[in-house]
């Protein structure tokens, strides 16, 4: 997403606040709900505002087409570790 700087990390925060406080003063009934399940679509939400925060802070450069572009799709997958091999099993020389 590109270089982050001290700005877009104010940004990022800025937004994700901005946007999590209106979610949250919307929602109390289902982040405090008894039900596990329910809640757990409740922090789906707030990590999705997240989301698009990051994006949005990121992208501040870009036309409006392209931010939209960038939030509707998939987040960059973060490796689960630098040492696994993607495309199946690596094998042993012996």
């Amino acid at each position: 997403m590109g270089k982050k700087t001290d700005t877009t990390i104010e940004n990022r925060v800025y937004l994700f606040e901005s946007l999590a406080s209106s979610y949250v003063a919307s929602a109390t009934d289902v982040l405090s709900s008894e039900d596990p399940a329910v809640r757990q679509r409740a922090r789906r939400a707030l990590a999705e505002l997240a989301f698009v925060s990051c994006v949005l802070a990121d992208t501040s450069h870009l036309p409006a087409e392209q931010v939209r572009a960038q939030v509707l799709g998939a987040p960059e997958r973060v490796p689960e570790s630098p040492t696994k091999v993607s495309g199946g099993v690596r094998k042993r020389n012996k």
